[in-house]
Formats: C-alpha cells, sequence, structure tokens
C-alpha cells in the first residue's frame, strides 16, 4: 500500500493513493491553511469509519442479513497538549435493512472493532473506543444499544 503527500499552495496538500484516488487537506486559517480541504486528524476518523462501516455491512451480507444502508458517525477527543493524539472516539452506527437480527448486527460490530478493522484497532492503543448502534428496519427502528 502506497500514498503519496504534496504541498500544493500555503498548507494546502494534495494526497494521492496508491490505487489512483486524490483527496485536498488543509489547514485552519490560523495555521496559514485556507480552508479549502479535510484536515489531516479528521481524515483519521474518516477513514476509521470506513474501515469498520465496510466490516460490519460485509459481515452481516456473509450471514446473510439484507443490509440496505450503514452510517458511522464518529467523534473524538483530542488531547490539549501536544502531540493532540486521541483520546476517546465514539462510534455511532445506524444500520438499516430488512428483518436484521439485533444480535448479528452487535457481533459484526464487536468483531470489526477487536478482530478485523485495523484503523479501530491501531487507534485503540492511544484512544478509549466506545461504540452505539441502531438496527433500523425499512420501515422503522427496531432496537438500539451501546457500550
Amino acid at each position: 500500500m502506497r500514498a503519496r503527500v504534496k504541498l500544493v499552495d500555503g498548507m494546502m496538500f494534495v494526497g494521492e493513493s496508491g490505487s489512483g484516488h486524490a483527496v485536498v487537506m488543509d489547514g485552519a486559517p490560523e495555521y496559514g491553511g485556507r480552508n479549502v480541504g479535510i484536515r489531516p486528524m479528521e481524515m483519521l476518523l474518516i477513514g476509521l469509519g470506513g474501515c469498520t462501516a465496510f466490516d460490519v455491512v460485509q459481515i452481516l451480507r456473509k450471514g446473510r442479513e439484507k443490509v440496505t444502508d450503514c452510517d458511522v458517525e464518529v467523534t473524538a477527543e483530542r488531547a490539549e497538549t501536544d502531540p493532540k493524539v486521541f483520546t476517546a472516539i465514539h462510534l455511532d452506527y445506524r444500520v438499516k435493512g430488512r428483518d436484521l437480527a439485533p444480535a448479528k448486527v452487535e457481533r459484526a460490530i464487536e468483531l470489526s472493532k477487536e478482530k478485523y478493522c485495523s484503523a479501530s484497532i491501531m487507534l485503540g492503543a492511544v484512544a478509549r473506543i466506545s461504540y452505539s448502534w441502531t438496527a433500523i428496519e425499512e420501515v422503522g427502528e427496531m432496537q438500539a444499544a451501546s457500550s
């Protein structure tokens, strides 16, 4: 796996993945940026959300669950002093489908967190990661829980 990051202007960078996809990153104006792109630390949270969402949907579909949508909201707290690492991260999953088994949804989330999601396992070494979830039936809410 490879990536490249190149300075464009001021504090704006373009990151390119080995698969050829690009993203603009920029800093806040108080750090010399123009606020035209995502912050690098925000990208870490997006990467975490994407990694675990991918796992959860894949695990559920392999278990023949009829998943139609998955939304993960990620919130985080950072240390006050440098290095301002994440100290706490919360993932709120909203998994939608037909006849979803709540126990399977929760198990898929746990498997992602503990075994499959490289991002959560790495970030979990420095931050406390918690989660909550809601399984949503196509016509209404089924069950919610948190950990």
